[in-house]
């Protein structure tokens, strides 16, 4: 069984990577659900990596309904990681009424060629996840990250379990958001996924010895001088349980 990491940086890249994930997520501005890296982020990471690189193509946070002008960022940030060796891009758009935008995605998707394609959460805020679905598999992306249109993807796993079903081996649906150690086997056992995407953090200190409190730069309840980081440990511990269960079933 496959692990995902999501990862916040080149670094927690590295250390997914330590941990025994088998690809990561890249993205940026986790705070708003991930955004794109820089390309300096993913030269990075490119270079110091072996396992897969799936770059987040993701103009901001909010919605999913994009602009010309966000979906033409779009498009050159797919150009900017297919040259930069990204080995897939994650992405997805929304049309007004909560249905996939099957034009500007069959755009997307030619683009991105030869790389890997993972439709995104975006496919949570879709009106008929199963309608959704379908046009998908018309698009032909290779998978789909969700949470079951729910909070966490053990509340939606029944519905996670229909997906897998539906989908007939033509694309990938890959569990995702809130699955977590203690939850891991669990998701497992209803969902019988394959692939499953996970985002395992510690909180870091920085290593500042001048430390200004009255001074806030971006979220007021929220310290200048911490930052989260992927931790390997708990990427480890997640990637022993699929082992294990993977034995289990051979």
């Amino acid at each position: 069984m496959l692990l995902e990491s999501c990862v916040n940086s080149a670094i927690s890249a590295i250390a997914a990577q330590k941990g025994g994930a088998d690809r990561v997520e890249l993205c940026e501005n986790m705070a708003d659900g991930g955004c794109t890296p820089s390309s300096g982020t993913i030269l990075f990471a490119k270079k110091h990596l072996t396992i897969p690189i799936f770059v987040m193509i993701r103009p901001r946070g909010a919605d999913f309904l994009y602009s010309e002008e966000e979906f033409e960022i779009m498009q050159s940030d797919i150009l900017m990681a297919k040259k930069l060796g990204a080995d897939g891009v994650v992405f997805g758009i929304l049309m007004t009424d909560g249905r996939i935008d099957i034009d500007r995605m069959k755009e997307l998707t030619a683009l991105s060629r030869p790389m890997g394609i993972t439709c995104h959460r975006a496919f949570d805020m879709t009106r008929d996840p199963m309608e959704a679905l379908d046009d998908l598999i018309e698009i032909g992306v290779d998978r789909v990250l969700t949470s079951g249109q729910a909070d966490s993807a053990l509340d939606g796993a029944k519905l996670i379990r229909r997906l897998i079903e539906r989908a007939r081996k033509k694309i990938i649906i890959m569990p995702g958001h809130g699955v977590k150690e203690n939850n891991l086997m669990q998701v497992v056992q209803e969902t019988g996924a394959t692939e499953y995407h996970m985002y395992l953090t510690k909180q870091v200190i920085g290593s500042m010895t001048f430390i200004r409190e009255d001074v806030k730069m971006g979220v007021p309840d929220q310290s200048e001088f911490e930052y989260v980081q992927v931790d390997e440990k708990r990427i480890r511990k997640a990637r022993e349980i699929l082992d294990r269960e993977e034995g289990m079933r051979v």
